[in-house]
């Protein structure tokens, strides 16, 4: 069992690059979502940087794990915000697209903690090849990829790059809210590269139903199984207060979650694959590294913000504290 004392032994034994967005955040409170033509009054809690891939980098930053960050940064009012808190998170970003300004999302948050994005795509959705030709290739990299991304206009580009590596690699797919928007030609390519696929509860029994063709209700257990069967890949399965699953090649089991008051989800998920990441580039067993993805997302949905994942002393000083009054 992965304790908070463990977390000395991470380092960055495999390199980790993680490709995707940068962009603001525009966060507010909602007592309820609007509907066609309605008029609801929000309440700010304020403006961050955010997107999926940066949250994970962030993570892996804090956790003392180096990563390479392919987050396209443009030019324009929300590339300069995102610039300046690059800065002050400490998190560098290797690629630059002058063709347009950084994304930017309206994330609605309703009185049980659920959010719900709006969003405007920017630079981080405009992949072309000679851009990512730029990239480092080490071999034996850990590269992290989210559907936003691949479901973008230009996410045909994204997986004709991962087809083409001259270096191995292996790949951590968060297909996210677009899972449905994946074609089943894209998808078939996706799951060539054996991918190992993190997803929530929804978007889980997205993929039973839909990808899996099963008509019984859905199994968690049965899930994993059949998706390890079928497509040879490995998955992590996340459903909230009850924990996580995980299955590839070698093992299946279940991690309990680190119990906590949830506040807010904005990030849970990222934060999880940021803590996956570290876990897997520090040459973990998948168990321990949802272990740690556990403990990750339980301090995140603690507090406001999706910018929130705690450094090693944090977590460790948090992760005790919740095992003390389980």
């Amino acid at each position: 069992m992965l304790t908070p004392d463990d977390l000395s032994r991470l380092a960055g034994r495999l390199p980790v690059c993680v490709v995707g967005a940068a962009v603001v955040d525009v966060i507010a409170d909602a007592w309820t979502l609007p509907y066609r033509g309605s008029d609801i009054e929000l309440h700010q809690q304020g403006v961050n940087v955010g997107g999926c891939a940066l949250n994970v980098a962030i993570a892996l930053h804090r956790l003392g794990i180096p990563s390479i960050n392919a987050l396209p940064l443009g030019n324009g009012i929300w590339a300069s915000i995102v610039r300046q808190k690059l800065a002050e998170y400490g998190v560098q970003s290797v690629l630059e697209n002058a063709h347009g300004d950084n994304g930017w999302c309206l994330a609605l948050v309703e009185p049980d903690g659920e959010r719900t994005f709006l969003s405007v795509s920017g630079v981080e959705n405009q992949w072309d090849a000679a851009l990512l030709r730029t990239l480092p290739q080490p071999a034996q990299r850990w590269i992290y990829l989210s559907g936003y991304q691949l479901t973008s206009k230009s996410g045909e580009v994204l997986i004709d790059w991962l087809e083409q590596q001259a270096q191995p690699f292996q790949l951590l797919v968060d297909f996210g809210p677009r899972l449905a928007d994946i074609g089943e030609a894209q998808f078939a390519r996706i799951m060539a590269l054996q991918p190992l696929i993190t997803v929530n509860r929804q978007e889980a029994e997205l993929l039973w139903h839909e990808r899996l063709r099963a008509s019984e209700p859905f199994d968690a257990h049965q899930l994993m199984a059949r998706w390890q069967q079928q497509f040879g890949g490995a998955m992590v399965l996340r459903l909230d207060s009850e924990g996580a699953g995980y299955i590839d090649a070698e093992a299946q089991g279940w991690v309990p979650a680190l119990a906590t008051t949830v506040v807010d989800t904005i990030g849970a998920g990222d934060s999880h694959a940021g803590g996956l990441l570290a876990g897997l580039a520090s040459g973990w067993s998948l168990a321990e590294s949802v272990a740690l993805g556990n403990a990750v997302a339980s301090y995140v949905v603690s507090r406001r913000g999706g910018d929130c994942a705690p450094d090693r002393a944090t977590l460790r000083a948090y992760w005790q504290q919740r095992l003390t009054q389980q």
